[in-house]
């Protein structure tokens, strides 16, 4: 092996040809005239006139101070009268028998007031109940876990 046989192990970084046979020549990758051949080339997205279009939407508006809980739904003692003695009265059973309506595929939170009167001896449980309801069960046998 001779000195001008070797070769190097790293060669030297070839500069970007500039002109017609170049790599970056004439347009310089910009492609012809117009709009995107000028320098400061910005063109506005479409899907932003889009978004400018839509409301602004800001917290909750005139409804801010509502409760996001869904409220149960109110059921007298009363309405308990389609239970038989010894029943359990829970708010699947109460979808069940037609009292309430299932809400978004759920059986909804339930109350129970006191309005109305009750004779049969029922089991409450899953629901909330007010103190003059639950006076009322006791009062007719029933029960309230």
């Amino acid at each position: 092996m001779q000195i001008h046989n070797l070769k190097r192990k790293t060669p030297n970084m070839k500069s970007a040809l500039v002109g017609r046979g170049g790599k970056r020549g004439k347009t310089s990758g910009r492609g012809g005239k117009g709009q995107t051949a000028r320098a400061g080339n910005k063109v506005r997205p479409e899907i932003r006139d889009i978004i400018k279009r839509l409301p602004k939407l800001r917290g909750r508006g005139k409804n801010s101070f509502l409760s996001i809980q869904v409220k149960p739904v109110a059921v007298n003692v009363g309405q308990l009268s389609v239970f038989k003695a010894g029943e359990k009265v829970t708010p699947k059973n109460l979808a069940e028998k037609g009292v309430t309506k299932m809400y978004k595929g759920r059986y909804p939170a339930i109350k129970i007031l006191s309005d109305g009167e009750i004779s049969v001896k029922l089991t409450v449980s899953d629901c909330n109940v007010s103190a003059a309801a639950k006076t009322k069960i006791e009062a007719a046998g029933g029960n309230v876990k």
